[in-house]
């Protein structure tokens, strides 16, 4: 009887595609021919922890691997880790968290990233656990046996344990515990691979011990590379501003996207798309304006659809790339009686209007020539310039911030 799944390279071309390191390396091939013979999918793994996640590009890069798995036939398990959540992944960080949250925030937090994460995965397809089902019923004499299976000389060869050691910073025994969680999920699900980042490499390999221990199979542990953000150097986050959130509209996007660096632009397209290397390549090898717009509409079209995707290449084009007008232009009321004379000094209209916070900073923009006047976008000449304040006019600030005045 004929094998449900495809031939193993093909399966090995599109799911190595993007990833950093496979370990084992050579086990990989092996387990997806054994799972042809036998017509049993193998059990992808990828947990996440539900601390309040607005989820964005970066994220999606392991979550699209599993989108690949599902679509080869094999079963997506997401461990929404509610448990792991109240210790807090200590994964890079050089300090304890200062807040663990509490069990009503984290389901919180869990329902909305569920209904986040169907913009990539079938959930419909894939087993949801929550890793508080297991740890919730665990006697302490239990936790205690587990514990004994890890050394603390283990643990210490963590790249972030090891640096707060050295520097004489705390480790708290509750971050001790993280990672032998996150190894043990693997046993309760009986893991085949794991996915995640090259920072979760100590934990893929723990959980390939305690299965050992346990008799099971050993996982094997995929690591994709860390999305920049862009900047084009930092990783791709909230905190740093830096990031493109899949439940933006597709205009944000767009905008976002056309800032990006062309540093950066092949790795988005081989993380966030499908389209054949050499073909990126000649795209990139032209001009970065259009290689951007189709990535920008390749992506966009995954969390929203081909229409928007281009209703929002189109916009952009219009009112940004070329010479229209924005469709939606916000209106500044301004007092006639600031204007005896109807005009006013450049740097102080900026600052009324509150497209610069401070006349040092305006007068920075006018000498870089980035304040501009009406339709035509005339740059303003000097700080000092007295400007005809007319009821409509059309105030830029760079290509971003900008204003119609309304005088009453």
């Amino acid at each position: 009887m004929p094998s449900a799944f495809p031939p193993v390279a093909e399966q090995l071309r599109i799911l190595t595609r993007g990833v950093e390191k496979i370990v084992p390396d050579d086990e990989l091939p092996r387990k997806l021919e054994h799972s042809r013979q036998t017509g049993t999918p193998l059990r992808v793994k990828y947990g996440i922890d539900p601390t309040g996640i607005d989820v964005h590009l970066g994220h999606t890069v392991p979550l699209r691997k599993i989108r690949q798995f599902q679509d080869l036939g094999h079963q997506a398990v997401i461990i929404l880790g509610n448990y792991t959540a109240m210790v807090g992944d200590p994964s890079g960080r050089d300090e304890a968290r200062s807040r663990r949250l509490t069990e009503a925030e984290v389901e919180s937090n869990a329902r909305d990233y569920l209904a986040q994460v169907g913009k990539v995965i079938d959930l419909s397809r894939a087993e949801v656990h929550r890793n508080g089902d297991w740890f919730g019923r665990m006697s302490f004499a239990q936790v205690l046996a587990l514990c004994g299976r890890v050394t603390v000389a283990q643990l210490l060869t963590r790249d972030d344990f090891a640096r707060r050691y050295r520097d004489e910073r705390p480790i708290f025994l509750h971050e001790c515990l993280y990672p032998v969680m996150q190894a043990w999920d693997s046993v309760e699900i009986r893991s085949d691979v794991e996915l995640g980042g090259t920072e979760q490499l100590y934990s893929f390999m723990l959980a390939r011990d305690l299965q050992a221990q346990e008799g099971l199979p050993q996982q094997i542990g995929m690591m994709s590379p860390i999305l920049v953000g862009l900047d084009g150097v930092r990783r791709m986050g909230k905190s740093l501003g830096n990031y493109i959130g899949i439940s933006e509209s597709p205009f944000e996007m767009m905008k976002k996207f056309m800032q990006l660096p062309d540093t950066a632009m092949r790795m988005f397209f081989e993380l966030l798309t499908e389209i054949p290397l050499d073909e990126a390549d000649r795209l990139l090898s032209g001009h970065p304006k259009e290689a951007k717009v189709t990535l920008a509409k390749h992506v966009i079209a995954q969390y929203h659809d081909a229409r928007q995707a281009e209703e929002a290449a189109t916009r952009w084009q219009n009112e940004i790339g070329g010479s229209g007008l924005p469709a939606d232009i916000p209106e500044v009321r301004l007092r006639r009686e600031t204007l005896p004379d109807g005009n006013m000094p450049a740097v102080r209209l900026l600052t009324e209007l509150a497209l610069c916070s401070s006349g040092s900073e305006a007068r920075r923009l006018i000498a870089q020539g980035g304040a501009r006047l009406g339709p035509d976008k005339v740059a303003v000449e000097s700080a000092d310039q007295a400007i005809r304040v007319d009821d409509g006019l059309l105030v830029w600030a760079g290509k971003k911030k900008f204003c119609r005045v309304r005088l009453e």
